[in-house]
């Protein structure tokens, strides 16, 4: 190929095989046409032709690349933002991704959601890193969509827009008493424990003898779980310094989880389920009254359900081996399960200043399968406790006045992740579907919309013609003063974050103050 290079910001129009000898009459191509002097203006002129055509040519050429070049923008750097850009670049050879993420650092729930003695669940990071490595693909973090830049801003500079920012707020129980002191979501224990910033502060008091959490999902079980565990196997985890050293002074001795339908409706899976079970120091409560005629209940409901429900079972009805009755009968902590029970009220303390109880209404069942409610029966009782959690599921917020917004289900309206009503835009993740399933569920939820938003761009429905991308916002970012953080920053303050852990023997020692990470940077 060197040598057919025509003559294009200094390389020669002829092939370098093929120069004429000095002083000869020049040919071109081998070609006898132009042997007569009279014909050598001829000559020049088809040359200059072919360079036109040749400079026009690559011309165009580098306009194709740009048009062939989708820019698409995701928000949010969870599971759901990950999982869509790695769809992206991998069914589309020529496309541009950018993320962008509001805290300074990537990863979303991974990092601020999985629980710290689940180590396993979070490499997944090694994929999501291996994405951020892509040549089309770029990571921007302390860049709050909504605030630092609107979404109108990010569909003029993309041809795609993919909202995947999760849901970061909880459900309020909507109950008196839920705004007194001791009373907390389930999801800013969680976000305070996992080093989340905005969750710093929270200090939860844990001087009391007994825990209430409110819901009976996964995100009950690990705050159980991290409640009940003695501190001594936490100090090989990321927790952070704060949340282990208030956990090593907790008094709670017994945490009970609160729901208001029966075990056959319990949101939590048999693995987390297992490890309460097992827990080191800590002996299961059930009452086999509310097991009665479960056995055969069981039989016709789907596999997993069944595998579940029959180690609930076993557990409240069957007496332990010597060795499983011999560790419960040392334990000085635990926890239960108490079914049929809707909250009403938080109890205040005899002087008012904080919780000191829960009153629940007792509840039956109506319907079947799906259709099956919780109805209360009339009667009441009072759960005495210090500590009310709240982890009855996390909603979506709204990012930006432009953007349609169901309040209600607290999702974004949308139809296989094409956003209703809003061409160009799209969404994926909890934002898409609201708070359910694990991080495959959010996999294959994601992909979906990558594909859905493919195949717009088949069909010619987003818009023509090259877009900037993220050189235009980069402009308005600076204009605003606000610092992006690069996947290579990141990664220096995740080195910094692996040599803080070493000297106490941990995987990392969680930076939790965003400033402090923006001083490391030199931002």
């Amino acid at each position: 190929m060197a040598s057919r290079c025509w003559r294009w910001w200094g390389w020669s129009a002829w092939p370098r095989t093929r120069l004429p000898p000095a002083g000869s009459t020049p040919t071109f191509g081998g070609s006898d046409e132009v042997r007569d002097p009279a014909n050598a203006k001829a000559l020049r002129n088809k040359r200059r032709r072919m360079q036109v055509r040749v400079k026009l040519g690559k011309f165009q050429l580098l306009l194709d690349i740009q048009e062939k070049t989708p820019q698409i923008c995701v928000v949010g750097s969870g599971p759901a933002g990950f999982y869509t850009a790695q769809h992206l670049l991998k069914q589309h050879p020529q496309a541009h991704v950018d993320i962008y993420e509001k805290q300074p650092v990537p990863f979303g729930l991974v990092r601020f959601g999985v629980a710290p003695d689940h180590p396993e669940v979070k490499n997944v990071i090694n994929t999501f890193t291996q994405t951020a490595h892509s040549g089309r693909c770029a990571f921007w973090g302390n860049v709050e969509v909504g605030r630092d830049v609107t979404v109108p801003e990010l569909q003029e500079a993309y041809h795609a827009v993919v909202l995947s920012y999760g849901a970061e707020d909880h459900r309020a129980l909507e109950i008196p008493g839920e705004e007194l002191p001791g009373v907390c979501s389930a999801r800013a224990f969680v976000g305070w424990y996992n080093g989340l910033p905005e969750n710093q502060e929270l200090e939860p008091d844990l001087s009391c003898d007994t825990a209430v959490i409110l819901g009976q999902g996964n995100v009950a079980l690990d705050v159980a779980r991290i409640l009940l565990t003695p501190p001594e196997h936490l100090e090989r985890t990321d927790i952070t310094k704060a949340a282990l050293g208030v956990l090593r002074q907790s008094r709670v001795k017994t945490v009970w989880l609160v729901g208001r339908r029966g075990p056959l409706q319990v949101a939590f899976t048999i693995k987390e389920l297992r490890e309460m079970i097992q827990l080191p120091g800590a002996r299961p409560i059930l009452d086999p009254v509310d097991f009665l005629g479960l056995q055969d209940k069981i039989k016709e409901v789907p596999r997993p359900r069944k595998r579940l429900t029959e180690l609930l079972l076993r557990t409240a009805t069957e007496k332990p081996g010597p060795a499983e009755a011999a560790r419960q009968a040392s334990a000085s902590r635990a926890w239960g399960l108490r079914f049929f029970r809707s909250p009403q009220q938080v109890l205040p303390s005899p002087d008012g200043r904080r919780a000191a109880g829960v009153r629940l209404a007792v509840t039956r069942l109506e319907g079947v399968d799906e259709a099956t409610r919780a109805v209360p029966t009339g009667d009441m009782e009072d759960l005495p406790c210090g500590l009310v959690l709240s982890s009855i599921g996390y909603k979506s917020r709204p990012v930006d006045p432009s953007v349609p917004f169901d309040s209600k289900l607290g999702v974004i309206p949308n139809v296989e992740g094409r956003v209703m009503d809003v061409p160009g835009l799209y969404c994926s993740g909890w934002v898409k579907r609201g708070p359910t399933g694990v991080i495959a569920t959010t996999m294959t939820d994601s992909f979906l919309t990558g594909q859905m938003l493919l195949q717009d761009l088949k069909a010619g429905l987003l818009p023509s013609g090259p877009r900037p991308g993220y050189a235009a916002i980069q402009a308005l970012l600076s204009s605003r003063g606000v610092r992006p953080v690069s996947f290579s920053d990141w990664e220096k303050l995740d080195a910094e974050e692996v040599a803080r852990g070493q000297g106490t023997g941990k995987p990392r020692e969680k930076l939790v103050d965003p400033q402090e990470m923006l001083r490391l940077l030199g931002h």
